[in-house]
Formats: C-alpha cells, sequence, structure tokens
C-alpha cells in the first residue's frame, strides 16, 4: 500500500470510528463484496469512499461514478482520495468527466482536484479544459488563485503549444507571473 492509500484509509478508520464493518471493508479482497457497498441504500460516507478508491486502485470500473462524485465533494481529502484512484482506474471517461468539473464555474470551489487530474491524465481534454478554466480565472478580482495557479502549472507540465497566449495573459498577474513564465519556457519553439 502506497502512502497516499494509506493516508486515505487511516482518515476513513477514524470517521469509521474504527468500526468492525470498516475493519470488514479494508480486509476484503472480494471485489464484488465492495461494489455491493455502492449500490446499498444507507451506506455511511466513509464506506462508499472507501470502497470506490479501493475499486479505482483496482481498476474496477463499477467505481467511477462514485468518484466522479467524491472529486466534486466540498471536501478537499475526498476530492484528493478520488483524483488519486480515478488516476490509477483506467476508465477512458475520466478525463472527459474531469473536463466538465475543471470548468464547471458553478462548482469552481472544487475544481482544484480535477485540474491536477487533467495534468496527471495527459489526456486530449487536458489542455483544452486547463485554458478554459484559466483564462476564467484571469478576471480581475477572481478568488480562486490556487485553481488558477494549478492550470498555470498543468499547463507548463502538458507542454502544448496551444497554451501559450493564456500563459503569455498569466504572466501580468502578479500571482500568476513567475509560474507563467517558467510554464512558457516549457513549451515547444
Amino acid at each position: 500500500m502506497d502512502q497516499e492509500l494509506r493516508t486515505v484509509t487511516e482518515r476513513l478508520r477514524g470517521e469509521s470510528g474504527g468500526s468492525k464493518e470498516y475493519e470488514k471493508l479494508i480486509a476484503t479482497e472480494d471485489l464484488d463484496e465492495l461494489a455491493e457497498v455502492l449500490v446499498s441504500p444507507g451506506q455511511p460516507l466513509w464506506a462508499r469512499e472507501l470502497v470506490a478508491v479501493r475499486l479505482g486502485v483496482a481498476g474496477d470500473r463499477r467505481a467511477f461514478e462514485s468518484l466522479v462524485l467524491l472529486l466534486n465533494h466540498r471536501d478537499p481529502p475526498r476530492c484528493a482520495a478520488a483524483a488519486y484512484a480515478l488516476a490509477r482506474l483506467g476508465d477512458p471517461r475520466t478525463a472527459r468527466a474531469a473536463a466538465a468539473l475543471a470548468t464547471n464555474e458553478l462548482r469552481i470551489a472544487y475544481a482544484l482536484h480535477p485540474v491536477r487530474l487533467l495534468t496527471e491524465l495527459r489526456a486530449p481534454e487536458s489542455v483544452p479544459a486547463l485554458i478554459t478554466t484559466l483564462e476564467r480565472r484571469l478576471a480581475p478580482h477572481d478568488p480562486f488563485g490556487r485553481i488558477a495557479l494549478a492550470c498555470v502549472e498543468g499547463l507548463g507540465a502538458l507542454g502544448d503549444g496551444r497554451a501559450r497566449p493564456v500563459l503569455m495573459a498569466a504572466r501580468a498577474h502578479p500571482r500568476l507571473a513567475a509560474a507563467a513564465s517558467a510554464a512558457l519556457a516549457r513549451l515547444p519553439e
């Protein structure tokens, strides 16, 4: 178990109060048993998150919908856990879902992890979604500087020349100037 997964499971152990149900879900290797939790009524959020992450890491696509819902959750640790699992799931729908979440202005406060996931996925949807999101963040007095910075860094990491105009515009923003210059330096000539 890697450090990220260990962090998730320890957080959820705390949420569960160390319950017997938690111990059962963490111990089982039966993916069908885990998937049953996702469709059973009355399951606590910690249990749904635990099984969705475990299924996602195992590459079981039955976790996709639950992970996308968690990626857009108001609680950042849940978003981070979902992004971690979605990056390992291997579902072709993941990039499209992350792009939709990253560009949804009604949910922009929760877009940080979808933006980071798009960068990690390096999918065809990644660059257009990051450009769109960053363009919107360049408006005067936009309160989502962390999301703008994640877009700038992501566009630099992706190294796609289509990002040049928006990164040049980002250099005019003091909080983004250094990162935008660094990102521009990573683009092909």
